[in-house]
């Protein structure tokens, strides 16, 4: 998005109230991928808007051979994961305000096992921007039934230790 004068002018992006957009990128087909301190943004060119706190973004990756961004939500053991994709013209520093926001939201991330190769990671998650409360998740590996008393149990004393560790 280029100004009167050539110069790169910021998208309009319908931020929550006390946000600015610090980085954003064009994609395909006029749609804006932008981030504040407190949330990535897609901004298509017709269509709602998608405002995603960071601290529901699970993963976040970049294919420099397609030129696409990859933003994976948390989601829920059971159901299909939301995964937005964006081709990007040109990145610039979005990419690396991505990584930073998201890495600022982790507050633990362990990896326990319940098997001699499989298990479960225990996450604690929130907001970078704030003093908002912990939210926990847990990522099973492939083949980990969350609904076995094992894991269950497992899942439970890593939850438990995660918050006695951390003090929330």
């Amino acid at each position: 998005m280029r100004g009167r004068f050539g110069r790169r002018t910021t998208p309009e992006v319908a931020l929550a109230p006390g946000e600015r957009v610090l980085a954003w990128a064009e994609g395909a087909g006029g749609l804006v991928a932008a981030g504040s301190r407190q949330a990535f943004y897609l901004v298509p060119s017709e269509g709602d808007q998608v405002r995603l706190p960071w601290e529901q973004v699970e993963a976040a990756d970049w294919d420099r051979d397609e030129s696409t961004l990859r933003v994976a939500e948390v989601g829920t053991w059971g159901e299909r994961r939301v995964v937005h994709e964006v081709v990007l013209e040109t990145p610039g520093d979005l990419l690396a305000m991505v990584r930073e926001r998201v890495t600022a939201s982790i507050v633990l991330q362990r990896h326990i096992p319940v098997t001699a190769r499989r298990g479960l990671r225990v996450v604690g998650r929130r907001s970078p921007v704030g003093d908002a409360p912990v939210e926990w998740f847990f990522e099973y590996d492939a083949g980990v039934d969350p609904d076995d008393p094992t894991v269950r149990l497992a899942a439970e004393a890593a939850l438990d230790q995660a918050r006695s560790d951390t003090g929330l």
